[in-house]
């Protein structure tokens, strides 16, 4: 069984602006750099026949490469904050991509989550980490800008859970085309 998700790769330049804004935070697990990405899709829990389903419906996606910026941070959990994130500027592209990312995924019979899609990388997951202080964060770094960066592919990755953080592999890239 492999854990899957679909999700944009961020370019080197990008993920280390990322890392700057990484600290001051009581309770946070900051993510490594190889880590960030910008989720799509979670599809969860996978057999072989699984893999080979999303590999294929995923083929089947033709979307326009796009540029793609960064901006503003903020946190899930309302009283009980659970993450910190750097925010994607609104993308029609991007929502697009990701429409047709679950589509096919569900055509195929996969069971995704309904839950509104908000552009994200995942800068920590929080323990024990009081509203103030994700609140504090978010005031501390709100003028957060990076980009914009060329999108010109996505990927299916796979997820090995880990003591510290988990081990992502992408199992399949797709090209984005070209806008010429």
């Amino acid at each position: 069984m492999a854990r899957l998700f679909v999700a944009l790769s961020l370019p080197e330049i990008v993920a280390d602006a990322l890392s700057m804004v990484q600290s001051g935070v009581d309770g946070a697990r900051w993510r490594p750099i190889e880590n960030f990405h910008l989720t799509l899709a979670f599809i969860g829990e996978a057999d072989r026949h699984g893999f080979r389903a999303a590999v294929d419906a995923l083929s089947e996606i033709d979307a326009p490469a796009f540029e793609l910026r960064l901006s503003g941070v903020g946190f899930f959990g309302d009283k009980r904050p659970t993450a910190l994130w750097a925010g994607a500027e609104k993308s029609d592209p991007l929502a697009h991509l990701q429409s047709k990312s679950e589509t096919a995924l569900r055509r195929a019979g996969f069971d995704l989550e309904r839950r509104k899609f908000i552009p994200h990388v995942t800068l920590a997951y929080l323990k024990n980490t009081s509203q103030s202080a994700a609140a504090q964060y978010c005031a501390e770094h709100g003028l957060f800008s990076c980009g914009p960066f060329p999108v010109e592919a996505f990927h299916l990755y796979s997820s090995q859970l880990g003591g510290e953080a988990s081990h992502y592999e992408i199992e399949a890239s797709y090209s984005l085309s070209s806008s010429r």
